[in-house]
């Protein structure tokens, strides 16, 4: 058993925790959304407006604050237009980025906009770029936020929805330095100035603007956009960074040995040194932090399932995902002075999702467990965490602990994953400017490669634990491979 000494200084504000920083991607990727999300207003699968219940009710239980879609590749060669009005009617288009099927438009506009009410969360449209035009996309907006009389708003009128929708985040094109035109960033950035002059604000509703920003350690695209872009034209800039310890090969999400676990710990903790070296630029050109920084694409990539579609990219989700999931997280909340959101890709049936269907039956992966245990981070102040922390792996960036905390007028909260393959972690904790009563505790964990499917769903899923306070002082064991939320009054 590890020791570990940890200090929490409630006083050292580092920054509000946005909702947003737990939010969620939905691309038209696979089984995302069709047999995922949505399986149409006919099916004998329980939904509400095509959309199904136990996803409905399973993304209400996180407090999921915001959705991404529809792309993602996708979104540069989506028409809007497509996807609306009577279904039968609605142009059918092939899916050329993932999979190369043919998809009938049945989800559109009105379908996601209906998804974001059911599960209560903000609708974030991300804008098509590369292939659309500038006209594309201002009619779209007027199209969904607009109360004046046109023919626009007369269309969605007809389509079934009397009220403009509030549309409060709207991203102009995605990786455009790749499947968005692989622009140079230079370009990019006077696209998107043409671009955003057209995106208006109507009827009282307020567009909050992404730009296009880089992929992983590309900071040269950073510092362009910085150079070239300031608040009153744009309001975030996003940045994406998948955590894929083998590349291009890809690796099994389920059977890796103790070596490659660690080296996917490291990959998970270099996000820390991409937003510390992204945020330092930004703050050059903007001190006051004016302009957020979005995660808008993150979580592990490995390699497809055997014997499902390669462009669908369907995977597993194991505790190594969980761990991987907290760190993360982690990261965002002690950078939450400049990050304002984060989309987990992806939320359904892709990649790292929280969410796995097979038919009628659904699943709620280890990682749908953490963002169980960190919800009560949402509209928290983040403060200050320091741990006396070792390396697990030698050359490699695998700390033992990662760990945030944050506080509101009422309680602290703790997250912390011991990322330990082996040695459980005592951990005491010593709290400042928080008067500290009572904990309450909650855990996941389970063998490294554990995970949940349809004939065991329940395999890794949270458990109560034990945590004592004293005098201030938090403390509590953690075995390894495990992720714990304290909730301190």
């Amino acid at each position: 058993m590890k020791k570990i000494s940890m200090v929490i200084n409630a006083d050292d504000r580092l920054g509000h925790i946005s909702p947003e920083i737990y939010g969620h991607f939905s691309e038209h990727l696979g089984r995302c959304i069709y047999n995922g999300i949505y399986v149409g207003e006919n099916s004998p699968i329980p939904n509400t407006d095509g959309i199904r219940n136990d996803i409905i009710e399973a993304l209400r239980n996180i407090k999921a604050p915001v959705f991404r879609w529809p792309g993602g590749c996708f979104a540069e060669e989506y028409h809007w237009q497509d996807g609306i009005g009577e279904k039968s009617l609605r142009r059918k288009i092939v899916n050329t980025n993932w999979g190369g099927v043919t998809e009938d438009n049945s989800f559109g506009t009105h379908e996601f906009m209906r998804f974001c009410e059911l599960v209560g969360c903000k609708p974030y449209i991300n804008g098509n770029v590369g292939s659309g035009s500038v006209r594309e996309l201002s009619e779209w907006i007027e199209y969904m936020t607009s109360d004046a009389e046109s023919p626009l708003t007369e269309q969605r009128k007809k389509n079934g929805r009397a009220e403009p929708w509030k549309l409060e985040y709207l991203g102009i094109g995605n990786e455009n330095w790749g499947c968005g035109g692989n622009m140079r960033p230079e370009y990019y950035a006077d696209v998107y100035k043409r671009y955003q002059t057209f995106c208006r604000n109507y009827s009282g509703n307020r567009l909050y603007r992404i730009a296009c920003g880089s992929s992983s350690a590309d900071y040269n695209w950073t510092e362009v956009m910085m150079k070239n872009l300031d608040s009153n034209n744009v309001d975030a800039i996003d940045l994406h960074y998948y955590t894929m310890p083998v590349w291009p090969e890809m690796e099994s999400a389920t059977d890796f040995d103790d070596e490659l676990y660690y080296k996917t710990i490291a990959a998970a903790n270099f996000s820390d040194e991409l937003i510390t070296r992204h945020s330092e630029i930004m703050n050059r050109y903007d001190p006051e932090k004016k302009i957020g920084l979005v995660i808008g694409e993150w979580g592990c990539w490995h390699k497809v399932e055997e014997g499902t579609n390669p462009g669908f990219l369907y995977q597993q989700n194991t505790m190594r995902d969980a761990i991987v999931d907290a760190i993360e997280l982690n990261v965002f909340n002690r950078h939450s002075d400049r990050v304002v959101m984060a989309n987990l890709a992806q939320a359904v049936n892709v990649l790292q999702s929280i969410i796995l269907t097979e038919g009628d039956k659904m699943i709620k992966t280890p990682t749908y467990h953490v963002f169980d245990l960190f919800k009560t981070h949402q509209n928290n102040e983040a403060v200050y965490c320091y741990t006396q922390n070792e390396n697990m792996s030698e050359g490699k960036n695998a700390p033992m602990i990662s760990v945030s905390a944050s506080v509101n007028e009422k309680s602290m909260t703790v997250t912390a994953a011991n990322c330990s393959l082996t040695e459980e972690a005592a951990v005491e904790c010593s709290i400042f400017g928080f008067k500290a009563s009572s904990v309450s505790c909650r855990i996941l964990t389970n063998e490294a490669h554990s995970y949940n499917d349809f004939d065991c769903p329940d395999r890794v899923s949270i458990t109560g634990h034990t945590a004592v306070i004293k005098d201030n002082v938090l403390k509590l064991n953690i075995p390894p491979c495990a992720v714990v939320e304290c909730v301190v009054d």
